[in-house]
């Protein structure tokens, strides 16, 4: 099983990833590692990324996940996979794919993204996030409240993968 914590930026994907990959006692691969430099300069600079940019990061994320699986291991990505498009690049028709959609208020983001330092994003790209973000439906992915403590969010999205 591949599990990926999507979202918009400051919805806590990495810290849910790891946490998530430390009770599973499995890999945890943010895909942020995987922008290009350009990417992460346009997004330092406040330029949203197009779906050109982002199709090249998400086809190697792809490549990871299905390294991760060759190899037999289950494994935590994170991805805002914000579009239903770049979920099908990461999910490529796999069932073993879960996304874990962790969902936020304007709000609420906007007052973490304040707080975080040392990330190349720039905050004033959420809106354009938020704009792209089409939200996943019960079909594609396990949606839980960031208004939640972290262990509270980890106990749901793990409540919710013994029931599918």
């Amino acid at each position: 099983m591949i599990l990926i914590a999507m979202g918009v930026s400051g919805a806590g994907k990495t810290r849910i990833g790891e946490m998530l990959a430390e009770r599973l006692q499995c890999a945890f691969t943010d895909g942020d590692a995987f922008h290009s430099a350009a990417n992460k300069e346009k997004m330092h600079k406040g330029i949203p990324l197009t779906d050109e940019d982002r199709e090249p990061w998400l086809k190697t994320i792809r490549a990871a996940i299905e390294g991760k699986q060759k190899a037999g291991e289950t494994a935590v990505f994170t991805c805002s996979s914000l579009k239903r498009k770049y979920r099908d690049i990461l999910r490529d028709g796999d069932k073993d794919v879960v996304f874990v959609y962790l969902k936020g208020s304007r709000e609420v983001l906007e007052e973490r993204l304040k707080t975080r330092t040392g990330h190349f994003f720039d905050p004033s790209l959420l809106q354009s996030q938020l704009d792209t973000l089409e939200e996943p439906g019960a079909d594609e992915a396990i949606t839980v409240s960031i208004e939640l403590s972290p262990e509270a969010i980890v106990d749901e999205v793990l409540a919710q993968l013994k029931t599918r």
